[in-house]
């Protein structure tokens, strides 16, 4: 990238890249599915779901007022966010629900971003997401994590061109909304095994009165309704094209 003052980078970070090729949209749609739908990759890629449900936990409980006190991301792709405050109320309930919406959300934002063309915005908003959110990692995988993919996001907005840029934005934001969706599926399957008594639905369970399932389809409503919606900003400028 290349400035030569103020006004050029406030002009590249707020203005709108040109159109990216219509079947662009599709393809990266269509890997961004690929990685979620498959074993191998998946285990990978959603390191970067983690990060997001994390940071959603982390992000709504200083907005409802909580003392947050750190953030953990595990090498099994499991992660915990600690806040003091309540242990009931609704902050403590909106902390809870913020974690499994959280990805599906960022992606649904990323969509409405790319609909307008603002690519570099997008991604320089993610970087700055990343470093806020790494000030309070608390061990050392986390912080590798977390610093690996923002050094990719900036690397890939300060570097590449314009067309790598709009492909690597459109894959991520992709990656998101159907990402976002695969681990309701999986939560229910362990809690249906007894193995994950202590999840985020039980929690709410626990804080609302409100049955577990209950909650697990919230998520899933929610992901859903997401996925439908960004998918159509990403596709909508190419439809009467295709």
């Amino acid at each position: 990238m290349s400035l030569d003052g103020p006004f050029d980078l406030w002009e590249r970070l707020f203005g709108a890249q040109p159109d990216p090729p219509a079947a662009l949209t599709l393809i990266t749609g269509l890997v961004a599915l690929a990685i979620v739908a498959a074993r191998g990759p998946w285990r990978i890629a959603r390191n970067v779901i983690t990060i997001a449900h994390e940071g959603g936990h982390a992000l709504v409980a200083v907005l409802t007022g909580r003392r947050l006190t750190g953030i953990r991301l595990h090498s099994d792709t499991s992660g915990l966010t600690l806040s003091a405050g309540r242990p009931t109320g609704p902050g403590m309930a909106f902390t809870l629900l913020a974690g499994y919406v959280a990805p599906s959300l960022l992606g649904l934002a990323g969509a409405w971003l790319l609909g307008g063309n603002r690519i570099t915005l997008l991604l320089w908003l993610a970087v700055a997401l990343l470093i806020a959110m790494l000030v309070m990692i608390r061990n050392v995988f986390g912080v590798v994590s977390v610093v690996v993919t923002g050094a990719a996001v900036f690397a890939v907005s300060w570097f590449a061109s314009p067309q790598v840029q709009a492909a690597f934005a459109y894959a991520g934001v992709w990656f998101l909304l159907f990402g976002g969706v695969r681990p309701v599926g999986e939560l229910q399957t362990m809690r249906r095994r007894g193995r994950l008594p202590a999840s985020d639905a039980d929690q709410l369970a626990g804080v609302t009165r409100i049955p577990g399932l209950f909650w697990v389809g919230l998520f899933g409503l929610v992901n859903l309704g997401a996925l439908l919606l960004g998918g159509l900003l990403l596709a909508g400028a190419y439809l009467p094209e295709l």
